[in-house]
């Protein structure tokens, strides 16, 4: 085959394999135009899962810091009620008691006997009235006797008879009677012997903590000394010296701002002391204020602060301290409109226990996230 021919046939074969391939690509095209799938929808944000909480008006005033501490409304010393020597001592310092646990005991030997003998002559003295009572019945029968024969011939002897048995009955009766009240005293000791063996068990008088042991095993103590110091941390108040001119706005009820802890907690005042410091010039006020969220970390004496009102309340606009975020040195809410999250920003003041006063950007009524707002994006759908 010459090179002209070579050549021709290459055209030749390459014509047909393009008329081919454009014949089948035809053949296709009908049913490429019916496979032609219809574009998906776009999905929108997917819905944040968030807790809210409204906007809403507080009352606040102008107050000055005035540094209380916390006291207990039960603490002291826990006594001895009997004398004698320290048996077993069984707290120490720190230990947590509840009311009637054990705090010592003394040696009880001594009062055990004490009160078998007091036992002893109660049965005496029962036993002795007993026989008194039976000998009075033993006379009384007697004379009925006699008083039924007086009426005889002999008349006059037997009633000088009865009249001896009406002396000897009235003896009798007195001598009960004595009998009768020798046993009520011995009852009363034989009692007084089992309150001080009981008493030789020194328990807590309420639940509180060991501050403080003032005795020891081996030691001898009287009626009244001390052995422990106990505190109870659960009936906690906070006590405040204001001054005299600043009392004039606080009364029973009257609520106000605590700091304890690192926490700012509502208080009440349950009472004003009328008695002035004649050196500071300040009066003692306590307050009651619920401190369950920190028991176990407070201590008597612990310092607090006490924010003192100095102005009539005024209502202001507060938010909730979990909305208010930090963004590029500004404070922003997230405020929800319409099932979404929209961002604003806004001017916060004071805070107002766990709120912060809102002094532009917000209005009452309006609902902002306080969980959940960090992931937000504006605009993003919210459910709650």
């Amino acid at each position: 085959m010459t090179l002209r021919k070579y050549s021709s046939f290459r055209r030749q074969t390459a014509v047909a394999v393009l008329a081919g391939m454009l014949a089948f690509a035809l053949s296709l095209a009908p049913d490429a135009g019916l496979a032609q799938k219809k574009p998906a929808k776009k999905k929108g944000p997917r819905a944040a899962l968030v807790g809210t909480d409204e906007v809403r008006a507080e009352k606040v005033s102008q107050t000055i810091s005035v540094i209380g501490r916390l006291v207990a409304r039960r603490s002291g010393v826990v006594a001895a009620r009997v004398a004698g020597p320290v048996a077993e001592m069984r707290v120490d310092v720190g230990d947590r008691l509840k009311k009637g646990n054990t705090v010592a005991v003394l040696v009880r030997e001594r009062l055990h006997w004490v009160g078998e003998r007091r036992a002893a002559e109660v049965a005496s003295n029962k036993a002795r009235l007993t026989a008194r009572q039976a000998e009075l019945v033993k006379k009384n029968q007697e004379m009925a006797r006699l008083d039924r024969l007086r009426t005889n011939k002999s008349a006059a002897h037997r009633a000088s008879k009865y009249d001896a048995m009406g002396q000897e009955v009235a003896m009798l009766k007195a001598e009960v009677a004595e009998a009768s009240a020798r046993l009520k005293q011995a009852e009363a000791d034989a009692h007084l012997a089992r309150i001080d063996l009981n008493y030789a068990v020194i328990r807590a008088p309420f639940s509180g903590v060991v501050t403080q042991r003032h005795t020891d095993v081996g030691a001898y103590v009287n009626v009244g000394q001390a052995v422990v110091s106990l505190i109870d941390d659960s009936a906690l108040e906070v006590e405040a010296d204001v001054p005299v001119k600043r009392i004039g706005g606080l009364k029973p009820g009257t609520v106000v701002a605590v700091r304890v802890n690192g926490q700012t907690l509502a208080a009440k005042v349950r009472a004003v002391v009328p008695q002035e410091n004649p050196q500071t010039r300040t009066r003692a006020v306590r307050f009651t204020a619920a401190l369950e969220s920190l028991k176990g970390r407070l201590a008597g004496n612990q310092s607090v602060t006490v924010a003192i009102p100095i102005s009539v309340g005024k209502e202001v606009v507060s938010v909730h301290k979990d909305a208010v975020l930090k963004r590029r040195g500004n404070d922003m809410v997230f405020v929800v409109v319409d099932g979404s999250a929209q961002p604003r920003e806004i001017k916060i003041g004071d805070a107002v226990g766990g709120r912060f006063v809102v002094r532009n950007g917000l209005k009452v009524g309006d609902v902002v996230v306080v969980r959940g707002n960090e992931r937000l994006f504006p605009g993003q759908p919210v459910r709650f």
